[in-house]
């Protein structure tokens, strides 16, 4: 049986009907359509006929179907995590900066899934591992950013980096956000980083708020050991956030340690669009004027 995950930030019922073309058009392409057990009775509450669609559990799924924007595509992510299975995104939000297709194109990309005609692309993870007390007290792993937050707002933390054992800077600050090349456009982003191109293997690094003159985002190399502590005298207490749905606090005196997962996330590919093309649609760049480069004989 060839299995694929539907998952859908669908609330609504034009939204739902979207997802019951996805399904329909699966089943025509020899793939069964799967939600999780709690999204069925949701969709169902919206109009989708849900008697064709089987319940997810831990069963073998050979490509996960995101309908819905980037948020969908982390929540795809960490359900297909320990499987390696490949994710197609359809774009049915707003920017949807991960996404391959649009929703208009939704059927052609189904049908290429069916045929298995398509690439897989990898993107770089991350893994975090939180120490208090000397003891491993968290793990997880994160697509686009780990993120160290204070948990307070009227209280700054103050953290030190350390990069390959050896200390960089210490300073007070809202928080510090470690990024993936893929996560360069998200969360990063908006607080200052640069994008960095997918193809790039890289860690940033971008300091919230901080008090401090060596306060700008850093790109390391994809091998880099980074680790964060939040100082005992720091005021206040942290938190961390991995792709903002995993979470857990931290008492001052905690490390959180930050590397390159070995474990990447496959992505299906329907083109070879440039990045450069993408971060213009996405972001509506301007690019009146640009002639391209002239022609020789």
């Amino acid at each position: 049986m060839r299995n694929a995950l539907l998952v859908s930030n669908a609330h609504s019922s034009e939204q739902a009907t979207v997802v019951a073309r996805a399904s329909e058009k699966l089943l025509a392409n020899g793939l069964t359509p799967m939600l999780e057990a709690d999204e069925k009775p949701r969709l169902s509450a919206l109009g989708l006929d849900v008697s064709k669609i089987e319940t997810f559990t831990s069963q073998e799924v050979e490509v996960g179907v995101v309908l819905g924007g980037d948020g969908s595509i982390l929540r795809a992510a960490e359900l297909l995590r320990t499987q390696r299975s490949p994710i197609l995104g359809i774009n049915t939000g707003h920017v949807g900066f991960m996404t391959e297709a649009d929703v208009e194109d939704m059927s052609s990309a189904i049908t290429r899934l069916g045929s298995k005609e398509y690439e897989v692309g990898y993107r770089v993870a991350l893994e975090v591992r939180v120490y208090q007390q000397g003891e491993l007290a968290f793990s997880s792993w994160a697509m686009n950013e780990v993120t160290l937050e204070k948990s307070a707002r009227e209280r700054m933390l103050e953290v030190v980096l350390e990069l390959d054992g050896r200390p960089l800077s210490s300073f007070g600050c809202d928080g510090v956000l470690v990024s993936t090349p893929t996560g360069s456009t998200a969360y990063a982003f908006s607080a200052g980083g640069p994008v960095i191109w997918p193809n790039v293997e890289a860690l940033l690094v971008v300091p919230l708020a901080a008090h401090a003159l060596f306060a700008r985002p850093l790109v390391l190399g994809p091998r880099t050991q980074l680790a964060m502590e939040v100082l005992k005298r720091s005021a206040g207490a942290g938190e961390i956030w991995c792709d903002s749905r995993r979470s857990f606090d931290l008492a001052p005196g905690a490390r959180v340690e930050v590397h390159q997962s070995d474990l990447k996330v496959p992505m299906v590919l329907l083109s070879d669009a440039s990045f450069t093309d993408r971060l213009v649609k996405k972001f509506a760049l301007p690019v009146s004027g640009w002639r391209g480069p002239e022609e020789t004989s």
